[in-house]
């Protein structure tokens, strides 16, 4: 179930993370969505949409880190 627009993101995306961030999480999210259809490209048993969900978070915290006093995502300045 490949996303058309960052509104049609999980609450949990779209309520949490700066706009950038869901841009970044839907393009991750419907890449790996086509790249992981095989179960055998998958690890263990998780499904097609739970690996599509770890890769686009994956991606996500790669440029965006979670402040941990006040719970806010924000981009990452060690790169």
């Amino acid at each position: 179930m490949p996303y058309r627009t960052i509104n049609d993101l999980p609450e949990s995306v779209r309520d949490n993370v700066p706009e950038h961030a869901q841009e970044i999480y839907l393009a991750a999210f419907n890449s790996a969505w086509e790249q992981y259809d095989q179960p055998s490209e998958r690890r263990g048993d998780d499904t097609r949409e739970e690996t599509a969900h770890q890769v686009a978070w994956a991606a996500v915290k790669r440029k965006y880190q979670k402040d941990e006093k006040s719970g806010k995502w924000r981009p990452r300045t060690d790169d």
